[in-house]
């Protein structure tokens, strides 16, 4: 078998990372998942190519722990949904036709909430010096879900000097231009803001009030709500109404009725979430996944 001919379909077992050396002033790379045959695939860092794309298939409850790669990583959802965070900076939902980019170096890990089907594109240091230096989700459009799908087609060592890489480069060249979707949630820094969004994360139907934090921490409600902005760039009922958001997503993903999930996260009506969530993503729960 060739070094670079191998499977596109990757079914990947999580285990912890092994890491290869550490490069000087660079964050620990691990090396790069192995098949269920037990192959090794290649580091996506010694690809001679602008972009390498993988096609991978996971079940509910795979789990990814922290690692990062010297590459870039748009990972893009075809079929189910996952949940990803990056260490000590947020927290991303990432529905189906939606994509998370992850740059270089960023320690992420990846958990799948419904069995899933998804492109792994690693874009190289120089092709992706014009992308945002944030992890964000962005919604694909369906030239660029097209692009995507032809990429993954291609071999490893694809001709950059033909018809594949003018392709490559109108994909990249889409890509710069695809605007970010509001599906995250920033991780304060503070230890006690930690415990607060650590709280509405797992029940975010708490309606406690700033104040109501205030008087169980011992703290001032003026200076929660301050550091809460300096850390997250949301004011807390702004934080609070995301953090309901992302779950909601996660439920309707899983065919939980409206009225249920409405009334489970602490909405007075279905009609007062419906409105919410409509202001927050430009359509309703029910016609969210929609194509």
């Amino acid at each position: 078998m060739s070094y670079f001919k191998i499977d596109r379909i990757w079914r990947i077992y999580y285990v912890m990372p092994t890491y290869i050396a550490k490069q000087p002033d660079l964050p620990e790379v691990p090396k790069h998942w192995t098949r269920f045959d037990g192959i090794h695939s290649p580091r996506i860092e010694e690809t001679p190519r602008k972009v390498v794309v993988r096609q991978v298939e996971h079940e509910p409850g795979a789990y990814a722990p922290y690692h990062s790669h010297g590459w870039g990583q748009l990972l893009f959802i075809s079929e189910g949904l996952i949940h990803v965070s990056a260490k000590d900076i947020g927290f991303w939902v990432v529905p189906p036709q939606r994509a998370v980019w992850i740059p270089a170096f960023t320690q992420h890990d990846a958990r799948t909430i419904h069995a899933v089907q998804m492109r792994n594109l690693y874009i190289s240091p120089d092709a992706a010096s014009e992308l945002p230096d944030h992890c964000q989700v962005i919604h694909i459009t369906p030239l660029l879900r097209e692009l995507i799908l032809a990429l993954g087609e291609f071999d490893t060592l694809y001709d950059e000097a033909g018809a594949e890489g003018r392709l490559v480069q109108v994909f990249l060249d889409r890509l710069k231009t695809t605007p970010e979707v509001p599906l995250s949630l920033p991780r304060p820094s503070g230890k006690i803001l930690q415990k607060i969004a650590d709280y509405l994360a797992a029940d975010p139907a708490d309606q406690r009030s700033m104040e109501d934090w205030a008087t169980e921490l011992g703290t001032s409600s003026r200076s929660l709500a301050r550091h809460f902005r300096q850390d997250t760039g949301m004011t807390f009922g702004q934080w609070r109404q995301q953090a309901r958001l992302l779950a909601a997503l996660t439920r309707i993903a899983r065919g939980d009725p409206i009225a249920n999930i409405a009334l489970d996260l602490g909405y007075s009506s279905q009609s007062a979430f419906i409105a919410m969530f409509k202001k927050a993503l430009g359509k309703t729960p029910g016609r969210y996944f929609e194509l």
